[in-house]
């Protein structure tokens, strides 16, 4: 007894026998195994050691290593999926596991292992009597392997599934296969095996389960082969092309038969009377149709009937008669004609469980249900069932049912209520539908036994206090997702007798305080409460009542005030996500003390302020961390980068944190998404970040890092996303950087210098290229996989390459800005290619057939060159929604092609050659009216599917430079999306403007300047009611300015100067009155305000043209203006006389207001006629 403590005070001070730490370290050495390659199940565990001090690790806690709790000696290693595959085929050399004398379980699956060195097979491992499992699963054996298992006797577990064996098993010694009398599973599935095989394995006496799918056995399968397997219990055929069984003595204990995906053969189905003690069968995936079980099959026993995914067809739903004792029927995502036969007489009557979801049920089963007297489960998830239910007959008879599941359905209206003649209903599925109604007054309240409820996704109205369940004392699981939730009025109050394990009651936009029950529930384990605008503070009452819970979810709601958390640590809670709320001070600093056990926080978009809580580093389970969004200081704590060794997401955006990223002793080795950006960090890239080489995003922008980038990031295996813009970064670009695994790069507004060919060197993987705005040379680098292309705003030089073309996954090219010339290349047009910016160089030339070929062409913009020639006509032939050929040298005229684009947002032709009249057939209309106009022709065709895309998006992923209200913006995709506009301005366009362009009602901005248009303006220009810029100046327009105009209320720029317009400006109404005299100069025969001519000079008229003649009086038409003065007239003479012939009153008054006037008007000539002789005039 001395010596056996001893020995064992000597194992534990050392953690693992000498030996086995020993053979540990050369078999890694072995593997050639890489960290880099498995970054989610590193070969050791011990993360704070460093690879190089491995030896010192305590080797019974390496994370593919299990020893036993007595002995502490090896017993376990699992080492599937350990090799990169890019070190080539493996030999393994068996003898390596020969120190593990304790092993009993031994995992090589998915390692590339080909075979084993000379003389170093499996055979040397029969000295191992204690290992009972090997996987030697996914590698590229052939049947030679088998011959150095055979001495493996202890086995009682081998896989060799998905391995390269084919035809006869062949072993030295004859047919002892497998010397290994105690094996009892054996899985040699996904191989090229025959019929032929069956024999090699006669002497696995004592094997209970075989696995033989995917194989190439076909025809007749004869059990007799089988015969010595009298403990075989369980036997998989799965996706082999088998045609029946021939009938064997020796499978009387088999109990489960695999025969997925078969192709229908009657006489298959027939045959499986061959198996008299069968009791659960799966022909999942496999094509029934034609086929039907024997009348007077032997399936006596069979139980259960997994018929998944498999197409059947009217006779075999009838022979399921022929299985008197199946309780479990499954055809889940099945097409079948017909009905299932259940009717009283029915031997199905004995059925337990019933799955169909997803399958095309007739509606018509619903009534025939209640045959089923002894059916506990009932499951039609996604059956396609609508309109209102009808379950009186049916469902509803169900008494003994348990479990119902009618969810993902298009039901609609109240619940039947004779669903409360369900009381054995434990479970009740019901989520996503259109039910409607109360929940206080529907037949669930009636069900007492209920244990789950999930109501989810329909219209129900719930009250926060689930008062309707409060008798419901077995209730555990309640799920409400998207229903209205209202608080009750009647302020009543009673204890629940129910204690809640889940809790879900989100998305209801209620707004209140939390529910009174909750105060009182203490076994929850997960309750999510987000979306519902409470507006309270930090539940910790939650968490102290409840010691169980482990996740909790409060997102967009309005709780505010500090983050108060329990007194005492909570040890179980594992999730927090309190998003998206109005909590405001400090972070807790004990937060990492009170909550140890955090593995998920998200604490995004609050206002928290102060600095982050040093006792972060408490939570070594912490695996995802979310502090962006909020108004936090001061310097990632050291204490977070050393003592969370689990976190494998950071996420600290856009705060105000400043200082260095990490320090020099950062422990963050299994990190893989650091996101910091929107931040104030100074200083350089840290080295620290190299030791985590797991890393996959890392987003540094937006902050004011200055230096070079480290060469080291070319060396990060793992980086796929890079994101450094808007930095004070310099210098050139490391060689290595886009030689690595890189897909996607964000250098922008930086300081980068250097030749762009050197640092583009070998970039395979490279997706994403975004580097505008820096100080690059040279000419443009060939990275063939290129999505995006934005090398804009730097100094390239040199011609657009031809390998372009070749770029086929390229879908946005932006070289604006640069000193680029020569020609366009002839057709370079990727097939995908979807943005083609090149504005701002020094392109010249024709455009020939550049752009010929290109089906997904959204954005050409090569505005600012020195192009030449016309537009071709093929423009009309591309999907173009924004076109920009300003500032060029193009002639001709505008191409009618144009009118074909029907999804066209942006046109700017400005400032070239061109002459001609304006398309009268152009269309211009915004992204968004577009999808509008869709989305009325082309509505989605089921409620639970709104967001189908009716068409491709046009909308783009870059900004566009457009001119308007006088000034150049860039407008950014989010903008461009409700943006439309056209400009044509400076050019030699003549002829009247078409009155059709007044159609357009949805553009923006119409800019027709400095042309040599005639004519009047058109008064259908009234219609643009979402125009904001319209200028028509330097024409020679004639007319008058129509005065409908006033009605355009977004109107901001007005300008019709310096052509022939006459008579009156507009009145200085809405928009108009905030027009300078600026808008109208020019224009000699124009007069009123703001304009200092005055319209009431007695000068001569102008000559009045026909156009004008047609709409001289704008809206008033004078015919109809006498006919109705004249009308008017001669009816208040009638009414007046009318008046005075019914009324004597007022026929005296009007008879002496008469003589009045008449002696007033004597008496006036007597008095004034002298006095004007006196003048000479009379």
């Amino acid at each position: 007894m001395i010596m056996v403590l001893l020995l064992q005070g000597i194992w534990c001070s050392a953690d693992c026998w000498e030996t086995d730490r020993i053979a540990l370290l050369q078999l890694q050495s072995h593997l050639n195994y890489s960290l880099q390659h498995d970054p989610n199940i590193p070969f050791y565990y011990d993360y704070s050691t460093s690879f190089s001090k491995i030896d010192v690790i305590k080797c019974c806690d390496w994370e593919r290593v299990r020893c036993s709790a007595t002995t502490g000696r090896i017993i376990q290693l699992n080492l599937h999926s350990i090799r990169d595959f890019s070190a080539g085929m493996w030999y393994l050399n068996a003898s390596l596991f020969l120190p593990f004398q304790h092993l009993n379980h031994l995992d090589l699956n998915y390692n590339q292992i080909t075979g084993c060195l000379k003389n170093e097979g499996f055979e040397r491992l029969s000295s191992l009597e204690n290992l009972e499992f090997l996987d030697l699963g996914s590698n590229n054996f052939n049947t030679d392997i088998l011959s150095s298992l055979t001495h493996l006797s202890s086995l009682k577990y081998l896989y060799l599934y998905g391995n390269h064996m084919k035809g006869r098993i062949n072993i030295e010694g004859g047919e002892e296969l497998l010397n290994m009398s105690n094996l009892e599973f054996l899985d040699m599935s996904m191989n090229y095996l025959e019929n032929d095989v069956l024999s090699s394995l006669k002497s696995l006496s004592s094997l209970k389960t075989l696995w033989m799918s995917y194989n190439q056995l076909k025809g007749p399968f004869d059990l007799k082969e089988l015969d010595t397997m009298s403990n075989l219990k369980e036997l998989s055929l799965d996706g082999n092309n088998i045609t029946k069984f021939i009938g064997s003595r020796g499978m009387k204990n088999l109990r489960a038969l695999y025969l997925v995906t078969m192709k229908g053969s009657s006489m298959l189905l027939q045959s499986l009377g061959a198996f008299t003690n069968l009791e659960i069968l799966y022909m999942s995936g496999s094509d029934l149709k034609g086929t039907r079980f024997a009348q007077y099959s032997n399936l006596i026993n069979l139980r259960e009937l997994y018929l998944d995914g498999s197409s059947v067809g009217r006779n075999f739903l009838q022979s399921l008669e022929v299985l008197p004792s199946l309780k479990i029927l499954s055809m889940r995502n099945c097409g079948f004609s017909g009905i299932i036969p259940v009717n009283q007489d029915s031997n199905l009557t004995n059925l337990r469980e019933l799955y169909l979801d997803y399958s095309s049920v007739d509606e018509n089963l619903l009534q025939y249900l209640k045959a089923l007297s002894s059916l506990e489960t009932l499951s039609m998830q996604g059956c396609g069932f609508s309109g209102i239910i009808t379950m009186n007959q049916g469902i509803c008879k169900l008494k003994h049912l348990q479990i119902l599941d009618i969810s993902y359905n298009d039901l609609s209206g109240n619940l039947p209520l004779c669903l409360a003649n369900l009381t054995s209903l434990q479970q009740l599925h019901l989520s996503f539908n259109h039910f409607i109604g109360n929940i206080s007054s529907s037949p669930l309240e009636g069900l007492t036994n209920l244990e789950y409820l999930s109501v989810s996704g329909n219209l129900f109205q719930i009250p926060i206090s689930l008062s309707p369940f409060f008798n419901h004392s077995k209730l555990k699981y309640m799920e409400s997702r998207g229903n209205k939730i209202f608080a009750e009025t009647d302020g009543q109050y009673l204890n629940s007798r129910f204690q809640l394990e889940r809790l879900v009651l989100s998305g209801g936009g209620y707004c209140g305080a939390f529910p009174k029950f909750l105060y009182h529930q203490h076994n929850l384990q997960f309750v999510d409460l987000s979306h519902n605008q409470m507006r309270e503070g930090f539940p910790s009452w939650l968490l102290q009542n409840n010691t169980k819970l482990e996740q909790l979810y409060l997102i967009n709601n309005s709780l505010s005030g500090p983050l108060k958390l329990p007194i005492h640590s909570h040890m179980n809670l594992s999730l927090l996500d309190i998003s998206d709320n109005f909590f405001q001070g400090y972070i807790t600093p004990e937060i990492g003390t009170y909550l140890p056990k955090l593995s998920h926080l998200n604490m995004l978009g609050n206002g928290f302020s102060g600095s982050i809580p040093s006792s972060f580093g408490n939570m070594s389970l912490l695996r995802y961390l979310d502090l962006s969004n909020n108004r936090l200081s001061g310097t990632i704590p050291e204490d977070l980068t050393i003592g969370c060794v689990s976190l494998r997401e950071l996420i600290l955006s856009n705060n105000s944190l400043q200082g260095q990223i990490f320090s020099e002793i950062s422990n963050l080795r299994f990190l893989y998404e650091l996101q910091l950006d929107g931040n104030q960090f100074t200083g350089s890239i840290p080295h620290s970040l190299s030791n985590s080489s797991f890393l996959q995003v890392l987003d540094l922008r937006h902050n004011n890092l200055y230096g070079r980038i480290p060469r080291w990031l070319g060396n990060m295996y793992f980086l796929r996303v890079l994101d450094l813009s808007m930095n004070n970064i310099s210098g050139s670009l490391p060689s290595n950087l886009f030689s690595s695994n890189i897909q996607e790069i964000y250098l922008s507004r930086n300081g980068l210098q250097g030749s762009l060919e050197d640092a583009f060197y070998g970039c395979y993987e490279l997706n994403v290229l975004d580097s505008d705005h820096n100080h690059m040379t040279g000419s443009i680098s060939s990275c063939h996989n290129l999505r995006i292309m934005d090398i804009s705003y730097n100094h390239l030089s040199g011609k657009i390459p031809n390998w372009i073309r070749n770029m086929s996954s390229l879908q946005i090219l932006d070289l604006s800005q640069n000193r680029i010339s020569g020609n366009l290349p002839s057709n370079f047009c990727p097939i995908d290619l979807t943005e083609v910016h090149l504005s701002k160089n020094m392109l010249q030339g024709l455009l020939k057939d550049s752009f010929y070929n290109c089906p997904s062409l959204v954005v050409l913009d090569l505005s600012h060159n020195n192009l030449i020639g016309r537009i071709p006509k093929w423009i009309g032939e591309i999907p173009l929604g924004y076109i920009l050929l300003s500032h060029n040298h193009f002639e001709g005229e505008i191409p009618i092609q144009l009118c074909k684009l029907d999804k066209l947002s942006l046109i700017d032709l400005s400032y070239n050659n061109l002459s001609g009249h304006i398309p009268h057939c152009l269309r211009c209309s915004s992204n968004y009216w577009y999808r509008q106009q869709e989305a009325l022709l082309d509505p989605p065709t089921t409620a639970l599917a709104p967001s189908i895309a009716y068409s491709p998006d046009i909308q783009p992923e870059q900004p566009v430079e457009f001119t308007t209200k006088n000034s150049s913006y860039f407008y950014q995709p989010s903008i461009l999306h409700y943006f439309s506009g056209i400009d044509l301005s400076c050019n030699n366009l003549a002829g009247e403007i078409p009155p059709e362009l007044g159609n357009l009602n949805m553009i923006k901005v119409l800019n027709l300047s400095h042309n040599k248009l005639i004519g009047a303006i058109p008064p259908t220009f009234s219609n643009l009611r979402q125009i904001e810029s319209l200028d028509l100046s330097y024409n020679n327009l004639e007319g008058k300015i129509p005065p409908q105009l006033t009605q355009l209320y977004s109107l901001a720029v007005f300008n019709v100067a310096h052509n022939n317009l006459s008579s009156k400006t507009p009145e200085r109404v809405a928009q108009f009155a905030t027009f300078d005299q600026s808008s109208y100069e020019g224009n000699p025969l124009l007069c009123g305000l703001p304009l200092p001519k005055s319209c009431n000079n007695t000068s001569p008229s102008p000559p009045v043209t026909p156009t004008e003649e047609k709409e001289d009086n704008g809206f008033m038409d004078m015919g109809v203006f006498y006919v109705s003065f004249v009308v008017s007239y001669i009816m208040v003479l009638l009414a007046i006389a009318a008046v005075l012939y019914i009324n004597p009153y007022w026929r005296r008054r009007w008879f002496y207001f008469i003589e009045t006037s008449l002696t007033n008007c004597y008496y006036f000539l007597v008095d004034n006629i002298p006095l004007l002789s006196k003048f000479g005039l009379s």
